[in-house]
C-alpha cells in the first residue's frame, strides 16, 4: 500500500513549526487547547511512520484508512494528558510513546468488514475529522442530531422533521432547512481559527464533504 501524502504539510502555519520538537509541539498542544496546528503539525511529522505501522495489519488500503483515521483520534485524546516524565524514564521520548501506542491499537483493533467503512481519508484527514468532531460534541443536541441525520445519512428535510417530530420535537421542514444552516455556521465557528484556516481556506465547512467521515461520535 501507498503511503498517503496530506496537502496540509505544505500549508504556512504547519510548515512554520518544523523546528520545533516533538515535546514542545506536544507542550504547546495542551497550553493553546483552542488552536490546531500543534497537533496537525505533529500528524504531518509521524504519519509516514504511523501508516507504515499499521499497513499490514489491515487486508485492504480501506481497513487501513479506517485503522489509520481511528488511531490518530485515540493520539488526540491521548495527548490531552500525556506527560512522558510520568514514566519516570529519560528512554521514554514522545516518538517511543506513540510507537507502542500505535502497537497496542493494531493488536487490539477489530476492523469491519470494507463494506461497512465510509471513511475517505483523502476527502478527510485525520487531524480535521478530530476537530470536527470534538465542535459537533459542543452544539446544542438537536442541532448535533440534524446535522448528523443531514451529513453522514443524508436524510432529507422532511424525513428529518418526521424522526424529531416522534421523538417530541415539532419542528416542520422548512424550519429544518433553517436550523441545519445555523447548525453549520455554528459548527465552523466552534472550530478553532487555524483550523478553519488550514483545511477551509476560506470555504464553507458544509461544502468540504463531511459525510466523508461518520460525525455520530467517532469511528469505532
Amino acid at each position: 500500500m501507498a503511503i498517503p501524502t496530506f496537502p496540509e504539510a505544505n500549508h504556512p502555519i504547519v510548515k512554520s513549526l518544523s523546528h520545533y520538537s516533538d515535546q514542545e509541539l506536544l507542550v504547546l498542544f495542551q497550553r493553546y487547547s483552542e488552536a490546531g496546528q500543534y497537533f496537525t503539525a505533529i500528524f504531518c511529522r509521524y504519519s509516514p511512520m504511523v501508516y507504515t505501522l499499521i499497513q499490514h495489519r489491515a487486508r485492504s488500503p480501506v481497513q487501513a484508512d479506517y485503522l489509520f483515521a481511528r488511531l490518530w483520534r485515540h493520539i488526540f485524546y491521548e495527548m490531552d494528558g500525556l506527560d512522558l516524565r510520568a514514566f519516570g524514564s529519560e528512554e521514554i521520548t514522545f516518538q517511543s510513546w506513540l510507537i507502542n501506542v500505535t502497537a497496542l491499537c493494531i493488536n487490539q483493533a477489530e476492523l469491519p468488514p470494507v463494506e461497512e467503512i465510509h471513511y475517505n481519508l483523502r476527502a478527510m484527514s485525520p487531524p480535521f475529522w478530530c476537530y470536527i468532531d470534538r465542535a459537533l460534541d459542543q452544539l446544542p443536541p438537536t442541532l448535533r442530531l440534524m446535522v448528523t441525520l443531514a451529513q453522514t445519512f443524508h436524510w432529507s428535510d422532511t424525513r428529518i422533521s418526521a424522526y424529531l417530530q416522534a421523538e417530541g420535537e415539532q419542528i416542520p421542514p422548512a424550519e429544518v432547512k433553517a436550523r441545519l444552516r445555523e447548525g453549520y455556521q455554528l459548527l465552523e465557528t466552534t472550530l478553532p481559527e487555524d483550523i478553519r484556516a488550514i483545511y477551509l481556506d476560506g470555504n464553507s465547512v458544509q461544502g468540504y464533504g463531511l459525510d466523508s467521515a461518520p460525525l455520530e461520535a467517532s469511528l469505532d
